[in-house]
C-alpha cells in the first residue's frame, strides 16, 4: 500500500514537477512476468524517477546502509526504503555476492521486476563506466531476459552531494529486451558473464549517450593506497566475480 501511496500520493507529485519525465520505449517492459532492468545510475533519484512511468512495481537491490542508520532518521529511513521496494543487500562482507545473487534469484522467482545498477554505484562524472558481472549471473542463473534502460537528466536534478532537488527534464529510454538464453547452463562461466555484462552496457551507451570509460566507477571514488583499485571492487554490488 505505502509504494502506491508514495508514488501516487506523497512523493510522485513532486517528482513529477521536478523532472516532467518522459518515457521512451515503455512497450518493451512485460505486463507480467520476471525481468531484469539493468539502467545507468546518474543520481540516487533515479530508483524513484523510473517506477513513477511504469505501472508494475520495481524492486531495487539496495546497499544494506539504507537500513542501517539509528534513532529517529535511521528508523525513518528504513521504513521508507523498505515500503518503496528496495531489497537491502551488504556490499562488504565475505558473502556479499551470494547474498546479493540470492536475493535477486528470490525476487525474479516470484514473477517480480528486478531493478539492478550494472556499474555498481553512481556515476561520479556522468559517464558510463565498466558494468559488474553479478547482473549476468543473475540473468543466466534464472533464464529471464534483461532489459536495458538509461536514466537521463537526474543528475542534474539530484547532483551529487546536494542537499537540494533543482527542476530538470528527465528522460527515460527503454530498450528492447536481451534473450541471453544461448548461453544456457553457463552460469558461472567468467568470460559468459563478461560478455553477458559488456553486451548489456554496449546497449545502455546507445541508448543514453554516455561516453564509456572501460573501468569501474567504484576505483574513482573508493581507491586503495598504491594500486589504484577499489579496496571493495569485487565485492561491490552487482558483480559476482572480478572479471
Amino acid at each position: 500500500m505505502w509504494y502506491w501511496l508514495f508514488k501516487y500520493v506523497l512523493l510522485g507529485p513532486m517528482l513529477w514537477l521536478l523532472g516532467r519525465p518522459k518515457i521512451e520505449g515503455v512497450e518493451h517492459i512485460p505486463s507480467d512476468g520476471p525481468a531484469i532492468l539493468a539502467s545507468n545510475h546518474q543520481a540516487v533519484l533515479d530508483s524513484f524517477f523510473f517506477p513513477l512511468r511504469v505501472r508494475r512495481r520495481i524492486t531495487f537491490l539496495a546497499k544494506s546502509e539504507y537500513f542501517t542508520g539509528r534513532g529517529l532518521k535511521g528508523a525513518f529511513q528504513r521504513w521508507f526504503f523498505s515500503v518503496v521496494g528496495q531489497v537491502p543487500i551488504d556490499r562488504t562482507g565475505a558473502d556479499a555476492a551470494k547474498d546479493a545473487l540470492d536475493a535477486g534469484l528470490r525476487v525474479l522467482s516470484q514473477g517480480k521486476l528486478l531493478g539492478i545498477y550494472p556499474e555498481g554505484t553512481r556515476s561520479p562524472d556522468g559517464r558510463l563506466y565498466k558494468g559488474k558481472t553479478g547482473m549476468a549471473r543473475l540473468a543466466l542463473e534464472s533464464g529471464v531476459k534483461v532489459i536495458p534502460v538509461a536514466m537521463i537528466g537526474t543528475a542534474k536534478v539530484n547532483p551529487i552531494g546536494s542537499k537540494m532537488w533543482r527542476p530538470a527534464k528527465v528522460t527515460i529510454r527503454v530498450g528492447e529486451p536481451i534473450d541471453f538464453s544461448r548461453f544456457e547452463g553457463m552460469g558461472g562461466n567468467r568470460f559468459v558473464e563478461r560478455a553477458v555484462t559488456d553486451e548489456v552496457m554496449y546497449k545502455l551507451m546507445r541508448l543514453s549517450g554516455q561516453e564509456y570509460v572501460d573501468i569501474y566507477a567504484a576505483t574513482l571514488r573508493n581507491p586503495a593506497p598504491e594500486t589504484g583499485q577499489s579496496v571493495n571492487d569485487v565485492t561491490r554490488l552487482p558483480d559476482t566475480r572480478a572479471g
